[in-house]
């Protein structure tokens, strides 16, 4: 099997390159804030871990997302790493609703909105913020976190997977 050369044409080269970086298997993820016109949430599969100590993660946001202005004014938000079975909560913050009710989240003071049922949830408060690209990228210090077993949700060239939490010899 070969690689494929990037094309010469700019559009055909974008989509080459969108193609590339959707071989990597990815986690997903939504992010929650609340915001100056109130909570929302977006799914992200940019999220990685920076640092053990401190406790450091990162996540990215399109700097045209209609959401960002709301994740750049917040000193706080939550990661929320989706179970196996979850897609449909993925697409609602992909390209839905991204208004956060009670019945999606509790609200404490003093917390960024948290949702139920996710394999492992971080609070974060902003360590730093930098635009990068097109990017807003978002460093948060890990506060508080939950954990808990199952299967996560992946991304990979497009399509909904599942990461298992056997252990395979």
């Amino acid at each position: 099997m070969s690689l494929e050369p990037v094309p010469d044409d700019l559009a055909a080269a974008s989509m080459a390159y969108r193609r590339a970086l959707g071989a990597f298997a990815t986690g997903v993820c939504v992010m929650t804030v609340d915001g100056p016109g109130g909570p929302v949430g977006i799914t992200a599969n940019s999220f990685a871990s920076v640092s053990l100590e401190p406790r450091l993660i990162l996540w990215s946001i399109a700097l045209t997302s209609e959401r960002m202005p709301a994740f750049a004014a917040a000193e706080r938000f939550a990661v929320h790493v989706l179970r196996a079975d979850d897609a449909k909560r993925a697409d609602r913050f992909a390209r839905g609703d991204c208004r956060l009710t009670p019945e999606d989240a509790t609200f404490a003071p003093g917390f960024a909105p948290r949702l139920a049922d996710v394999l492992a949830r971080l609070d974060c408060a902003v360590h730093a913020r930098s635009e990068v690209g097109d990017h807003l990228l978002v460093i948060g210090r890990v506060e508080d976190f939950d954990t808990s077993d199952g299967d996560a949700l992946t991304y990979f060239r497009g399509r909904y997977g599942q990461a298992s939490s056997e252990i395979r010899e």
